[in-house]
């Protein structure tokens, strides 16, 4: 599905060069739904808002940024709203979701009680790993790495890496120091891309 297409009309918005890939899974509430520019879905993902019962669709419930990457087998399923910057990767399988069911009434079954909405952010650059899941109320900063497998809530600050379940931060880069983990002494460095090229060249030029 590209922008052009009747598929893609359906939908709030679909930026130049985006592409969702076929077949999708589910696609529902297309009209709340807005992809930039230049981002691809991949196979077999669901994107969907609201609950599909005639209620009124928030006007912008899911908002995919310019540049993106969302995985084959992914789920985003926004109620009121999901927000994924610019420059957002997800591996293949993530999980996000801004509701989840209630548990007020122990006397009636869980999957009839309704969670209360909490939205969700994912800031620009952020790299999201394999089966990674993200639950209502979660916020994560600019490129912040999550783990493959990480089951994330709650704030994450820019520039962290978060693993585990639940999520917490393993490292995170300080200015002028590099890339710290849970032992101030555990240091790595913080590269650029054109320093990480020269250093892989070298190493190759030595035979290692």
């Amino acid at each position: 599905m590209a922008p052009g297409t009747r598929a893609a009309d359906s939908f709030g918005s679909m930026g130049p060069g985006s592409c969702i890939a076929f077949p999708p899974a589910t696609l529902a509430g297309t009209a709340a739904i807005h992809v930039g520019a230049d981002t691809l879905v991949g196979r077999s993902a669901t994107l969907t808002v609201g609950y599909g019962d005639g209620r009124p669709l928030p006007e912008r419930g899911l908002v995919l940024g310019e540049r993106c990457v969302i995985g084959a087998r992914s789920t985003l399923t926004a109620h009121e709203s999901i927000e994924i910057g610019d420059d957002v990767w997800f591996g293949q399988g993530v999980f996000v979701s801004d509701a989840s069911h209630g548990y007020q009434d122990p006397a009636t079954p869980v999957g009839r009680q309704l969670g209360r909405h909490q939205p969700v952010r994912v800031g620009s650059g952020t790299w999201v790993g394999h089966h990674a899941i993200l639950l209502p109320g979660t916020v994560l900063g600019r490129n912040v790495v999550v783990a493959a497998g990480s089951v994330v809530r709650g704030e994450v600050p820019d520039h962290c890496v978060v693993a585990g379940v639940p999520a917490r931060v393993v490292r995170r880069l300080e200015p002028g120091v590099g890339w710290v983990g849970d032992d101030p002494a555990d240091v790595r460095p913080a590269w650029s891309p054109e320093e990480v090229t020269a250093y892989l060249a070298a190493r190759e030029a030595a035979g290692r």
